[in-house]
């Protein structure tokens, strides 16, 4: 399935849910919920060629596998993050998807640190060898 067909599903469901909100919000979101799904599903397969390409960057880089494996889960991260607030939001839970928003920024923080951490260190080992 390529972009256009995406974009067509896309297109089709906001009609679909512009219609069926007025008749039925709960089967509208439901709609969403299943558009959104099935568009994830689709771009799954291009989201594992993305991690694939990735992973063999870093190893040609000489990167340790552990920081290719945290940004790799930083990216899966904020993904899911996203797709959550967004549909949250499109059930009208504005504060509930800021929430999601939180924990999910919390989450990459708390994967981050032993980068960060090993940067300093790299920066610390070179000023004081200088």
């Amino acid at each position: 399935m390529d972009i256009v067909q995406i974009v067509v599903i896309g297109i089709i469901a906001s009609l679909l849910y512009v219609v069926l909100k007025e008749i039925n919000p709960s089967f509208a979101f439901i709609l969403i919920l299943i558009t959104t799904i099935l568009i994830f599903l689709v771009v799954m397969q291009q989201i594992g060629i993305i991690f694939e390409m990735i992973t063999s960057l870093g190893s040609k880089a000489n990167v340790d596998g552990m920081y290719m494996d945290t940004i790799l889960k930083i990216i899966g991260i904020s993904y899911i993050t996203e797709i959550g607030a967004n549909l949250t939001r499109d059930a009208g839970l504005e504060s509930v998807a800021a929430k999601i928003e939180l924990a999910g920024k919390i989450f990459i923080l708390v994967l981050a640190v032993p980068i960060i951490k090993a940067v300093i260190e790299a920066i610390l080992t070179f000023v004081n060898s200088v």
